[in-house]
């Protein structure tokens, strides 16, 4: 079994756990790990971005010089894609980027980061990862207390006093372990959750 540290909400280290190898010590797949990142950030994607075309652009309607004996080229519309203020041709329309992969992958994707994470030692556990009120200088004390500064904070479950106390310092994204994600555990350098989610990652991953 692997084994990390604990610490309390000081960041003061109480002791030490085993976790799963399965989940915090597997092999790190980086296809895997690249495939899902690019899924997640394509499905953050509006695709709102949209160009006119020459149908859709205002004016053109009449032909601006006759067909023959001008010696210029010929010209059906101002409006076509070479004048200038004219539509645009072949541009970006709305759409979606959205594309899914199987869940199976984003499992071993997301035990890869774990992994990856805890090969750096920059998984911290804390026992007792509760506030109780609504207080940033908390979270900032744990933070000093880990030697961090860019963290990902994870609790079991919705806590909202953890996550108003944690959201306004920079660089820090709290969250719970329903909506972890392989995106923000490699974006953030450490990996701070508490115990009991531990064991809900164990138990959705194992």
């Amino acid at each position: 079994m692997a084994i990390v540290a604990l610490y309390n909400m000081e960041g003061v280290k109480t002791g030490t756990m085993e976790v799963s190898d399965a989940v915090f010590a597997a092999e790190v797949n980086k296809p895997v790990l690249h495939q899902v990142v690019v899924n997640y950030l394509a499905n953050q994607r509006q695709g709102t971005q949209s160009t006119k075309t020459r149908t859709e652009v205002r004016g053109g309607g009449a032909k601006p010089w006759r067909q023959k004996g001008t010696g210029r080229a010929r010209q059906g519309s101002i409006r076509a894609p070479q004048w200038t203020g004219g539509g645009v041709a072949l541009g970006p329309k709305p759409r979606s980027y959205r594309f899914s992969i199987n869940k199976k992958v984003r499992r071993i994707a997301l035990r890869s980061a774990l992994s990856a994470k805890y090969a750096d030692y920059k998984v911290f556990v804390v026992d007792g990862l509760e506030v109780d009120e609504i207080k940033t200088s908390k979270i900032a004390a744990l933070l000093k207390g880990l030697e961090v500064s860019k963290a990902l904070i994870v609790t079991a479950d919705a806590d909202e006093k953890i996550y108003k106390s944690a959201r306004n310092i920079k660089n820090v994204t709290p969250t719970h372990v329903g909506t972890l994600n392989t995106y923000d555990v490699l974006k953030h350098d450490a990996f701070i959750v508490s115990k009991d989610a531990v064991a809900k990652i164990e138990e959705v991953l194992a």
